[in-house]
C-alpha cells in the first residue's frame, strides 16, 4: 500500500461516517491499496478499528461498470452463508460526499496469496488452500438466490449469449487498436455458443486466489473480495475462469501455473479441480468445456482492454500497472482461440 494518491477527501469521509456509521470515532487516516484496477480501494484507520472503503473511480465511465452498489448488495446478501464475505457497513450513493459513490466494509485480517503457486506454503498446505478455494466456489453456485433475495440480480435468458454481447460492446467501446485474434475469437464464440442448459446461479465474475483472504494460520477462507462483476448467470463461467488463470504463466504478471510441476507442489491438475467441483455439486461432468474456457479468455481480454483505455485516458487507479495488464489482451485472445479449437 502507499499513501492516498487518489484525492480521497478524508475530512468529508470522516464527517459522513460520524453521522451515518454507528460507533465510528476518528481521527481517520487512509492508505490506498495498490491492487485493484477497477474501483480504488482504501484502508481506513481509526484508533479503535480499521475499515475498508471502496469507491467508483473518477472520470467518464463505461455504462454499468464500477457498480459499487451491486458489490455492496451481493456481499450483504451473502452474510452468514457458506460463502465468506467481509461485513458490510454502509453504502453512500451521494456523489457530493467524495465525488463518487462508495461503500465501507470490515477490514478482514488474514493472508492474501497473489499467485496460485502458493510459494510460501508447504505441499500439504497448498493442497488444503486450493481445496478450500474449490469448496467456496461450489458453495457460491449452490446459494439459493431466491432465499438470498437475489432473483433480480441478473436478467433471465442465455447467460453466455448475453455476456458475449455485453463484453463485445464493452471491448469495442474501449478498443485502442485492431487485434485480429480478438475479432476472430468474437466470431468463433458466437458460432460455438451452446444451448442454454437451464443452470442459473450467483456467479462472482472474477474468482481467483488473489481475490480471497485466508486465515493467517490455516486454510479456511475468511472473505471473497471484489464482487464488481458478479451477477446471476452460469456457474461454468466462474469455474472456467479459474482454469483460465492457471493456464497463464507463473509470476506476478501472469499469476498462473503454466509449466509448473503441480504434482511436486501439491497442486491439482485442471481436470482434478473440475472433478472435485463436479463432485461437490453432484454433477456427472462438463461437456464442451473448451467453449467455457475460450469465453473466459475473451471476457478477460475485454476487461483488460477497458483497464488499458482508462490508463490512456488518465482514469486508472494504478496507470503503469494498468498499461502492463492491457498489453496482455492479444495473448488472451490467442489463448481463447486455442482453447476453442483444441
Amino acid at each position: 500500500m502507499s499513501e492516498n494518491r487518489q484525492g480521497l477527501d478524508l475530512a468529508s469521509v470522516e464527517t459522513y461516517l460520524n453521522s451515518h456509521l454507528s460507533g465510528f470515532e476518528g481521527p481517520l487516516s487512509a492508505q490506498k491499496f495498490e491492487t485493484g484496477q477497477s474501483n480504488p480501494t482504501f484502508l481506513l484507520k481509526t484508533p479503535a478499528r480499521n475499515f475498508v472503503l471502496r469507491r467508483k473511480p473518477p472520470g467518464v465511465l463505461l455504462k454499468s461498470a464500477h457498480a459499487v452498489d451491486r458489490e455492496f448488495r451481493v456481499q450483504k446478501a451473502l452474510t452468514g452463508s457458506e460463502v465468506p464475505v467481509a461485513g458490510m457497513h454502509i453504502l453512500c450513493e451521494d456523489e457530493d460526499v467524495i465525488g463518487s459513490s462508495f461503500y465501507v466494509m470490515d477490514h478482514v485480517v488474514g493472508r492474501n496469496f497473489v499467485e496460485p503457486t502458493l510459494a510460501s506454503l508447504d505441499t500439504n498446505a497448498r493442497r488444503q488452500v486450493i481445496d478450500e478455494m474449490g469448496r467456496v466456489l461450489a458453495a457460491l453456485h449452490m446459494v439459493d438466490i431466491e432465499v438470498a433475495g437475489l432473483l433480480d440480480y441478473g436478467p433471465a435468458g442465455n447467460y453466455f449469449d448475453r455476456q458475449l454481447a455485453r463484453w463485445t460492446k464493452q471491448y469495442r467501446a474501449s478498443e485502442t487498436q485492431k487485434i485480429a485474434d480478438m475479432d476472430a475469437l468474437i466470431e468463433a464464440l458466437k458460432s460455438a455458443l451452446p444451448a442454454d442448459d437451464g443452470q442459473r446461479s450467483l456467479v462472482h465474475g472474477d474468482y481467483r486466489i488473489d481475490n480471497m483472504i485466508f486465515q493467517s494460520d490455516g486454510p479456511r477462507c475468511l472473505a471473497v473480495l471484489d464482487w464488481e462483476l458478479s451477477t446471476i448467470g452460469h456457474p461454468y463461467a466462474d469455474l472456467a475462469g479459474v482454469i483460465m488463470q492457471w493456464q497463464m504463466p507463473p509470476g506476478e504478471e501472469g499469476r498462473g501455473l503454466a509449466g509448473v510441476d503441480r504434482k511436486a507442489l501439491g497442486l491439482p491438475m485442471d481436470q482434478e479441480f473440475i472433478d472435485a467441483y463436479c463432485a461437490r455439486r453432484g454433477l456427472p461432468g462438463i461437456e464442451n468445456f473448451g467453449f467455457y474456457l475460450a469465453f473466459s479468455f475473451f471476457r478477460m481480454a475485454g476487461i483488460l482492454q477497458g483497464v488499458l483505455k482508462r490508463a490512456l485516458d488518465g482514469n486508472a487507479s494504478n496507470p503503469e500497472r494498468a498499461k502492463i495488464l492491457g498489453s496482455y489482451v492479444p495473448q488472451f485472445a490467442r489463448n481463447g482461440l486455442d482453447a476453442l479449437h483444441k
